[in-house]
């Protein structure tokens, strides 16, 4: 029987820049990534997406926009992973390390995609040009996909909440 952990993922932007945290301890430990994770009893994934954030890297988002849903699978494991892909350009305070993440702003130019989950060079393009997305990705390990699926979606194209 397959179950599945619900996770958010925010990708905090910059017209020509993208902060990422790299992952300090716990599962992705030593990539870079953006912040998020585990949907908590009683919250939605909005709420998610917002208290990770700050407890990640201090920011507050002040309006997120969901632009992908990605499901991993990875092989010999029957829990199916589905990530809500979040973006916000919009957002106060000033980062800060924590004990799970250290921010760094990267050019877009420069994201550091050697040092990142694989899947994020399929993924990336069609968030950086804000297209909706929906993926499947089904891993060996943790740097091999054995197949994956993309495509654009607008089941969340208009979605967006403002945090006030």
């Amino acid at each position: 029987m397959v179950s599945k952990k619900v996770f958010s993922l925010i990708m905090v932007r910059k017209e020509a820049e993208i902060l990422l945290g790299f992952k300090l301890r716990g599962f992705g430990a030593g990539k870079w990534n953006g912040f998020g994770g585990k949907l908590e009893p009683k919250e939605n994934i909005y709420e998610c997406a917002l208290r990770e954030l700050k407890e990640e890297c201090g920011l507050s988002a002040k309006n997120l926009r969901q632009i992908g849903i990605l499901d991993f699978e990875f092989e010999g494991n029957p829990i199916l992973l589905e990530v809500n892909v979040f973006e916000t350009f919009s957002f106060e305070g000033e980062t800060v390390e924590t004990d799970e993440m250290r921010p760094k702003w990267f050019k877009l130019s420069d994201v550091p995609f050697n040092q990142m989950w694989p899947d994020d060079t399929i993924w990336f393009p069609y968030m950086l040009k804000g297209i909706p997305f929906r993926g499947y990705f089904l891993y060996r390990g943790e740097e091999t996909i054995l197949s994956h699926k993309i495509n654009e979606s607008m089941e969340f194209s208009n979605v967006s909440v403002q945090n006030s």
